[in-house]
């Protein structure tokens, strides 16, 4: 019973590589956003920057992780 309702290793990177995907988009939306908001506080335009780059790093990680290393 338990079998059928466990994940698995590459079904739950999968799914953390699109909730990573989706925290980089709303990085990026609130990167604009505060763009936008006429003069932005440049420590907390940084901050964010630097944290949507990090999570950028920690997606590529996990993609690489997912793709099978091919040897052409």
């Amino acid at each position: 019973m338990n079998a059928q309702n466990t994940l698995s290793f590459e079904e739950m990177l999968r799914i953390k590589l699109e909730v990573m995907r989706r925290e980089h988009r709303d990085l990026d939306e609130a990167i604009a956003a505060l763009a936008i908001a006429g003069r932005p506080d440049p420590l907390t335009l940084r901050r964010l920057k630097k944290q949507k780059l990090a999570l950028k790093d920690h997606i590529v990680k996990l993609e690489d992780q997912l793709i099978p290393d091919i040897i052409a």
